[in-house]
């Protein structure tokens, strides 16, 4: 039981540890594309380090929920996170690390951050609130078509039962995974406002998603904002490493020699995820905000193809 706890508690205080070196890692492979030096990998946990040395400013008529929300966002994504299994299978908690579940956190992250957003009354929020509700309203249901998907196939939406069911023989060749693969990544993009969707190094008012519902925080409020939005991203990595790349995760009940290859095998599939992420967002331009809705229409289009092929595969 002991053994248990420590691995578990192992899993969170990792996910927590290097969420922000991976958008860190994302942020230099990016500069180092555009051949410019960028800042230092670590730069990320300096500036949250800053931040929560700093006096937070809240405006005169902010509500208990504008203090509550970077709080209960930073909670709710770090359980989501802590949930998917990075680098074993069978963890204490892993009854928990259910599909649905996690979609339904980051469903409550999402709807306290666009109430704060909204809360002071400034227009910025608004703006974001009301777009990163339109992009949720299509990025929802294309993530619950994945998770039918999957819970088809391996006849479970327990994440430990789906790499176990990936890793084994009898998933053999399907189109309908490589579909809700394809689904997945878009949801992810669309999820972390990251390019096309939306820019994280931007401050424009035309095109802030993300960044126009936190203008009004600072000091540790901003660091919870920060820390969670790190944690998604690494979330969302983690979930397509966990389901779809699930080859050197260690079994329940592994010896620490197998926990810890498959911590070092989780950190190089962040490592070429988050490479990947950063070619991707190099080579593409931003799309306007009234496109978002196709691009993620697409994600919805993959996610029911995929479910009605794994159905019509089945009845032949």
């Amino acid at each position: 039981m002991t053994t248990d706890i420590l691995v578990q508690g192992s899993q969170m205080t990792l996910v927590l540890l290097l969420s922000p070196l991976l958008t860190g890692f994302v942020r230099k492979v990016k500069a180092r594309l555009l051949r410019r030096q960028g800042p230092p990998v670590l730069q990320p946990y300096r500036d949250l380090i800053r931040l929560v040395r700093k006096d937070v400013v809240l405006a005169e008529n902010a509500s208990w929920l504008f203090r509550a929300a970077p709080y209960l966002i930073f909670a709710a994504t770090w359980v989501a996170a802590a949930l998917v299994p990075t680098f074993a299978t069978g963890l204490l908690f892993s009854w928990t690390a259910d599909l649905i579940a996690i979609a339904a956190l980051l469903g409550s992250a999402r709807f306290f951050l666009a109430l704060a957003g909204m809360d002071v009354g400034t227009s910025f929020g608004g703006i974001g609130s009301s777009r990163e509700m339109m992009i949720s309203s299509l990025a929802e249901p294309a993530m619950l078509l994945i998770v039918f998907t999957l819970a088809l196939t391996a006849g479970s939406t327990q994440l430990s039962t789906i790499t176990t069911f990936v890793t084994s023989p009898a998933v053999g060749l399907r189109v309908s995974l490589g579909l809700a693969l394809i689904a997945l990544i878009i949801v992810a993009v669309a999820e972390n406002a990251r390019v096309p969707v939306d820019n994280p190094a931007t401050h424009l008012e035309l095109t802030m998603v993300h960044e126009a519902m936190v203008l009004e925080y600072s000091g540790r409020h901003l660091a919870m904002i920060e820390i969670a939005a790190s944690l998604k991203l690494l979330l969302y990595v983690s979930l397509i490493s966990c389901i779809f790349i699930p080859w050197g995760v260690a079994a329940a009940g592994a010896g620490p020699a197998a926990y810890a290859m498959g911590a070092l095998t989780y950190v190089a599939k962040l490592a070429v995820c988050g490479a990947l992420l950063a070619l991707f967002e190099t080579s593409i331009a931003k799309m306007r905000v009234f496109r978002v809705p196709d691009f993620l229409g697409a994600a919805l289009m993959l996610g029911l193809l995929a479910t009605l092929l794994l159905f019509v595969s089945r009845s032949l």
